[in-house]
């Protein structure tokens, strides 16, 4: 089947009648369509249909554009608003409406452009700021809470005002609130004889994170509207927030099951069956949903994923050491099971460094907090990041590496990004870290805190990896704009500010790396623990460290401001910046002694900024051009170990070190570029022959058939290689094997006729 990355113009589609309820506050409809609303409203269809029918003769093209819209024509939905539009050109009204047609058919552009002329038209137009509000808030923007507010002081009666200030209080958890922003709202509607049905299904949500599954609101929704299934997929999106994928597709399939007929219900649910590897039966909701709603690029998009998985390959750790001429043990095949999928194009290359890293995360972690998988991981690695964004829709926060739903995870590969911009190693650990805690508390876990475990095992992992503490965060510090631990969560899924979703990551790793250097390991897993009862932050705080949350914010500003140093005040940040662009025109300039003169200072200031630009690469090339090599070696070294990622930079170290006659050193750097760029035929060339002098032959082996699943266009090297390394593992066929493949590129390639004559005469 055809797919199309996105749906750009509205056509002819067999939706369901989405008539509103809320009157002017989306938009002044005709009178003459409330009664038609009220059957819909009922779950009466059949009526409901009967009589947007008859307004299709209608003379007010307002009623027969929103006829046409309820009956699922939106095509002439479309084309019937827009003669509206000519015919009352100052009507913001009739722009709000056509801005929730295109809102429907998932145009959300399209539909902040309407919304923006309703407003150019009125200034206070309320509809169209709520409008605006809708969208930002399905985008998590914080946007929303600004117009929200600016809706309620306009019009503290505004029952859409109420309930959208009611879902965003939901979004973070803070159920109280929410509780009485949707009472307000309840009441207000009541008053005013509109459908509470939202509210039900919103109040339903409350009751569902307070654990409260078998809801009144549920009840009463069924009972004024027996085909309402929102209200099992609205309060499902709050599971999706919190990241309970499973418990997600059981509200989804009651969603489906009241009424089939709800497209984005088979589209979410689709969505979510693929998180748990249930591709057969996502799919197949897909494919309904794709019937039904051929506008949703959600559900266009993945299907042209799973179309896409004909062209990948999967693979199991358990079979890994089979296919490298290990046998292995018992304890090998007793660990829990990981299963890769990677792109055709590049699964040879990286399927052994994938496997090899994503076990040896399993085994860390499984001791470390206690807790071994009961299904097989899943690993999924995108070289187009176009594929790996449709995986992760629906998410909140931009910019992602990878994402782990449970037991599957997805990320990019090191092919989908520019060499040096991306460490899949620390991005794979990083996700696999949230298998753990995500599966160890059900899902509980909130996010603040699966994410900084996260942080925090990049960090512990290796002394290189992880991300660097940022300027941005730097920043946010001196500014203030940190958040309260109890609030943390708040930074991930509505940022106020830009940049917030890093800043808080970033914070959550230094709590998390606080915890255990001053309670001990032992109490970090204390508040995993605590989670995994459903605990709140402060709860959890109290419970496994002692102390308030408010002490243990004053305790977190004191270990940042002895971890960062002088850069943590004002004055260092100022003086860093002023020396540090000095660094750079003295560079500029190659006068290598102001360079000497200035980079350590800027280095002492703020060691941790490896970026462009940082004063340990400009050391070295100030030493090394004043011919101090060891110096320029020592500061490339600080450069790697800090966490440096330029593969060019790393590999000039590694060769650097193989001259001093340290190859172990070079073999340590080459390795590190593996996890960075490992799409250069030379590095795995260069270290598997650094690794076979060293007598690593089975190591050695694993980078000489990384070379050769690159394609090299000097194959008769390439297999050459291999045989050396089967030949020092006394593998005698396979050295065969390979030499005979490189006298069959070059028939006269004389290392391979040497080699193959003395292992015939034994």
């Amino acid at each position: 089947m055809k797919r199309w990355w996105a749906v750009t113009a509205l056509a002819l589609a067999a939706l369901p009648a989405t008539a509103s309820v809320w009157g002017e506050e989306q938009g002044k409809r005709p009178a003459a369509l409330e009664p038609c609303d009220a059957s819909w409203d009922r779950g009466d269809r059949a009526a409901a249909r009967q009589c947007y029918t008859d307004l299709l003769r209608s003379d007010d093209l307002a009623a027969r554009a929103e006829a046409w819209w309820a009956l699922g024509d939106v095509k002439s939905a479309n084309e019937v608003f827009r003669d509206a539009i000519k015919a009352q050109p100052e009507n913001p009204d009739l722009r709000v409406r056509w801005g929730y047609l295109y809102l429907q058919t998932h145009q959300e552009g399209e539909a902040l452009a309407l919304f923006g002329e309703a407003l150019e038209i009125d200034e206070k137009c309320l509809p169209a700021k709520l409008g605006l509000a809708r969208v930002f808030a399905e985008r998590f923007e914080d946007k929303a809470q600004k117009l929200v507010d600016e809706a309620l002081e306009a019009n503290p009666e505004s029952v859409e005002a109420h309930l959208l200030q009611g879902r965003l209080r939901l979004e973070v958890s803070n159920l109280a609130e929410a509780d009485k922003s949707l009472d307000k709202a309840l009441e207000l509607a009541a008053a005013q004889q509109r459908s509470p049905l939202e509210l039900y299904a919103l109040k339903a949500s409350v009751d569902l994170l307070r654990e409260t599954t078998d809801s009144e609101w549920t009840k009463k929704a069924l009972e004024y509207n027996p085909r309402y299934g929102e209200i099992y997929s609205i309060p499902a999106r709050y599971y999706i927030i919190t990241r309970r994928y499973r418990e997600a597709i059981e509200l989804y399939e009651k969603a489906v099951q009241v009424d089939p007929e709800n497209w984005s219900a088979h589209a979410d649910l689709g969505v979510n069956l693929l998180r748990e590897a249930r591709e057969q039966e996502g799919r197949k909701h897909l494919e309904i949903a794709f019937q039904g709603d051929p506008f949703s690029a959600k559900t266009v998009n993945t299907l042209r994923l799973l179309d896409s998985f004909e062209h990948f390959k999967t693979f199991s750790n358990k079979d890994l050491l089979r296919d490298e001429g290990l046998q292995p043990t018992a304890e090998d095949l007793a660990k829990p099971e990981v299963i890769v999928r990677l792109h055709e194009k590049e699964a040879d290359l990286l399927r052994p460094y994938v496997i090899e890293l994503a076990d040896e995360a399993v085994a860390s972690f499984s001791k470390k907090y206690g807790f071994t998988p009961q299904r097989p991981v899943w690993v999924e690695l995108y070289p187009d990041h176009d594929d790996f964004a449709v995986r992760t829709m629906g998410m909140p926060g931009v910019g992602l590496l990878g994402v782990t739903f449970g037991y599957l995870v997805a990320m990019d590969s090191p092919s989908g990004r520019k060499p040096g911009s991306f460490h899949w190693g620390t991005t794979l650990w990083h996700e696999m870290a949230h298998v753990f805690t995500l599966e160890a508390t059900d899902h509980l876990v909130p996010r603040w805190f699966s994410e900084g475990v996260s942080m925090y095992e990049e960090w512990e992992a290796r002394p290189n990896w992880g991300e660097q503490i940022s300027p941005d965060f730097i920043n946010a510090l001196q500014e203030g704009k940190l958040l309260p631990v109890a609030d943390l969560d708040e930074g991930f899924i509505r940022p106020s500010y830009p940049n917030q979703i890093a800043v808080s990551y970033f914070q959550a790793g230094l709590i998390c790396r606080l915890i255990d250097r001053e309670w001990g390991t032992e109490k970090l897993v204390a508040m995993l623990t605590e989670f995994g009862k459903d605990r709140s932050t402060a709860d959890a705080i109290r419970t496994a460290l002692g102390v308030e949350p408010e002490e243990f914010d004053e305790r977190f500003n004191v270990y940042l401001k002895m971890r960062l140093g002088a850069v943590a005040e004002k004055e260092g940040l100022e003086k860093w910046r002023k020396e540090w662009k000095a660094l750079l025109e003295a560079a500029r300039e190659k006068d290598w002694s102001a360079v000497i003169e200035k980079g350590e200072s800027v280095k002492e200031l703020y060691p941790d900024y490896v970026e462009a630009g940082n004063a340990y690469v400009a050391l070295a090339q100030a030493y090394e051009e004043e011919g101090a090599r060891d110096k320029a070696i020592a500061e490339l070294e600080q450069y790697r170990d800090h966490g440096g990622r330029q593969p060019e930079t790393l590999e000039k170290l590694a060769g650097w070190l193989q001259e001093a006659d340290r190859r172990d050193d070079s073999i340590k750097t080459l390795t590190e570029v593996i996890y960075i760029w490992p799409g250069d035929e030379g590095l795995h060339v260069s270290l598997g022959e650094q690794l076979l002098a060293a007598g690593r032959s089975q190591e050695a082996l694993r980078e000489f058939r990384a070379a050769l699943a690159m394609g090299p266009i000097d194959k008769a090297a390439a297999h050459y290689r291999l045989a050396e390394a089967y030949y020092k593992l006394s593998d005698r066929p396979q050295t065969r094997r390979h030499l005979l493949y490189a006298l069959e590129a070059a028939p006269g390639y004389r290392p391979a006729q040497k080699l193959l004559l003395e292992i015939s005469k034994n």
